[in-house]
């Protein structure tokens, strides 16, 4: 996880503000104590989290539970609500018509998001980058639940991460930080293994550190990896990265030695000198 980053964000955030958690199971953190929740309670949580607002009742209810009679999803969304409210710390606001989740409430997967953001823009802060160390389970939001509500909004996080991820990567090298970037280009590598724009982050690091065997190595998988699940080849802008070393494919007709080896042709570089 970045679990080193979500907590310097919301620290920086608000120091003393209960934070949600949604990557890697929903739980909620505040003064150091940790604490879970139904199934229910957190797929309520889960929602309110990722659509900031007030909802009306009926519409998160109906969206919860789509599958279930109106009166019953009213009576999992007030189940919902009361063990919500029975954690030691306060989370949502409810009445008789409208639900959200209270605005001091941090969410990580904003936290995150913001960062991606800033990172992507080139408004980074001094601290954006103190942190590296990251999971390729951050990039997924709630994998296996299959909530059509949750489906778009995973994918936007998803692409706005990998994104951050890469810029975070490319910046890195620029810094001289090239082991740091290769260890967060590998985690949007992981996330996407047919991702070509990881891919390149990933070979631009090797070489920043002279790795060129390394990124070769990545190159070569690369190619075989797409050939075999799209049938298509790697860009011309990848190939480009590794063509001056490349596989063999422009390397001068000497044999291992280095000694010339004459073409099919017979001819040789140059004229040669008659002996006599």
């Amino acid at each position: 996880m970045a679990a080193g980053l979500i907590g310097a964000l919301a620290t920086r955030a608000a120091a003393h503000a209960p934070l949600v958690k949604l990557l890697g199971g929903v739980t909620v953190v505040h003064a150091s104590a940790n604490w879970g929740m139904s199934i229910g309670a957190a797929r309520l949580i889960a929602f309110l989290a990722l659509h900031p607002g007030a909802h009306d009742r009926h519409y998160i209810a109906g969206t919860l539970w789509p599958d279930t009679p109106e009166s019953r999803a009213a009576g999992n969304l007030r189940s919902a609500l009361w063990r919500l409210n029975a954690l030691p710390v306060s989370l949502v606001d409810a009445d008789r018509c409208w639900v959200s989740l209270q605005s001091h409430v941090l969410v990580d997967v904003r936290l995150l998001s913001d960062w991606a953001a800033r990172v992507i823009s080139g408004d980074r802060t001094s601290d954006d980058f103190t942190h590296t160390a990251w999971d390729v389970a951050c990039v997924d939001l709630l994998p296996g639940w299959p909530d059509d509500w949750l489906v778009l909004e995973r994918e936007r996080i998803r692409q706005r991460l990998l994104h951050g991820l890469e810029c975070m990567a490319r910046e890195l090298i620029r810094l001289g930080r090239s082991a740091e970037a290769v260890e967060v280009a590998l985690v949007a590598v992981n996330a996407d293994v047919l991702r070509e724009s990881a891919q390149r982050i990933l070979i631009q690091a090797h070489l920043a550190e002279g790795n060129r065997s390394e990124a070769q190595r990545c190159y070569l998988e690369h190619r075989e990896l797409i050939a075999r699940e799209l049938g298509v080849t790697p860009s011309d802008r990848l190939t480009a990265l590794v063509a001056p070393a490349d596989i063999g494919a422009r390397r001068s007709p000497t044999d291992r030695r280095g000694r010339f080896r004459p073409s099919r042709t017979g001819q040789g570089p140059g004229p040669r000198r008659s002996r006599g």
